[in-house]
């Protein structure tokens, strides 16, 4: 069967893949607080937990890009699929700083990155034709996106009315369950289109790192991490520092997902009509002034659900022009390993986010001046992306600079 009939079902199968462990991962901020008053480790302690989940998911993703385009993503994802099941379900059980870095950070959010987008796009890419490459890239990040819309709301619930581990558990069993759905990657890839690259993946990754625009295209992407890693871990904290209820923290989670499902649809879109760098500095703009907004408006729930709806829009949205940028410079043979090294730079920033935001908590009694640090980067973020050169790098030829 060609590849045009049967990309939209792999693609459909990535993004619930996507779905459930963006989930998983988005609802562990719901926890933040009970585990803060069961360990009594303090709040900064905890966050320094998630901030190394936040590392280790960037981390593993350039060593499971690099599994991924040596053997293959079906054993890559299943055993991080595994690692993500058994870290949610022993995280109850985590009394003390280094336990909860093994369960949340090494197990939880490394296993989680078997399933980054590099993987699941270097996956399924070669098997797609060019033109529905950014579409495409856009239906996976929707799929995180609808992840945390459902799963989050849906775990909140289960905490309201079960308590907070068998809320653990089933996020668990929700991994578990969707394990099965990696059968369909078995097939071997149809004939790549348009492919393209460096010869080896030595090459690959030696061209990219003297590649200037490649080099930006990481700095503007530790920026994304720092307001991911910051909302993700904090947003139920800055919710309930507004004095709403927990129930809120959840939904405005959720509402970001919701949003951000429009966001990677439509700039999936625009990625093929749109220069890929202008799509990316007007992202970061437009979440600098939603941060400014935010800190200037009265703090009730109508706000903070449209703050969350505009950040939702721009939150993962710019996953595929960051894709489309490296498919286009450097083509997608190596794209697994190349998007790992670019994840690793927003994991760094992802660490920061959410180690700092509990460390202001903790020092002032707010999260004002991790909002300030956030503003600045947004307009750097803005700025670093306009000398990018959208010129394709030929393979086996030295990088653009």
């Amino acid at each position: 069967m060609s590849a045009s009939r049967t990309w939209l079902p792999l693609v459909l199968a990535a993004a619930s893949l996507m779905a459930v462990v963006m989930g998983v991962r988005q609802s562990m901020s719901l926890f933040l607080s009970t585990l803060n008053t069961t360990t009594g480790l303090g709040i900064a302690t905890v966050s320094l937990a998630y901030a190394v989940g936040q590392l280790a998911w960037g981390l593993s993703q350039p060593i499971a890009g690099a599994l991924t385009d040596r053997f293959g993503s079906v054993r890559v994802m299943l055993a991080g699929g595994i690692m993500v099941a058994v870290g949610t379900a022993l995280t109850p059980y985590a009394t003390s700083l280094p336990m909860l870095m093994l369960t949340v950070g090494i197990l939880g959010a490394g296993g989680a990155g078997a399933f980054g987008l590099g993987v699941l796009m270097g996956t399924i890419m070669p098997r797609i034709d060019a033109a529905r490459r950014g579409l495409a890239s856009g239906i996976v990040n929707a799929g995180g996106s609808f992840g945390q819309f459902s799963v989050v709301p849906s775990v909140q619930a289960v905490i309201s009315s079960a308590g907070w581990v068998p809320a653990m558990w089933s996020m668990s069993l929700l991994m578990v369950l969707a394990l099965p759905l990696l059968f369909l990657f078995r097939a071997p890839a149809q004939a790549p289109a348009q492919t393209g690259g460096a010869a080896s993946m030595g090459a690959a990754v030696s061209g990219a790192l003297r590649d200037r625009s490649f080099l930006l295209l990481g700095a503007g992407f530790f920026v994304c991490g720092f307001h991911v890693g910051f909302i993700a871990t904090h947003m139920p904290g800055v919710v309930a520092a507004c004095g709403l209820s927990p129930a809120m923290g959840a939904w405005a989670l959720a509402t970001v997902g919701l949003f951000n499902i429009v966001g990677s649809f439509s700039v999936g879109w625009a990625v093929d009509k749109v220069r890929m760098k202008t799509l990316l500095s007007a992202l970061y703009a437009v979440r600098g002034l939603a941060v400014a907004f935010f800190l200037l408006a009265p703090k009730n729930e109508f706000v903070v659900l449209l703050f969350a709806a505009v950040i939702g829009v721009t939150y993962l949205s710019t996953v595929p022009p960051t894709v489309g940028l490296i498919a286009k410079l450097h083509g997608t043979r190596y794209m697994a390993t190349l998007f790992g090294l670019v994840i690793v730079s927003h994991q760094v920033g992802g660490f920061l986010g959410a180690w700092l935001g509990g460390r202001s908590v903790e020092a002032n009694g707010s999260y004002d001046w991790v909002w300030y640090i956030d503003i600045l980067l947004a307009v750097g973020a803005a700025l670093v992306h306009l000398p990018i050169r959208e010129a394709r790098v030929r393979p086996n030829s030295p990088a653009v600079a």
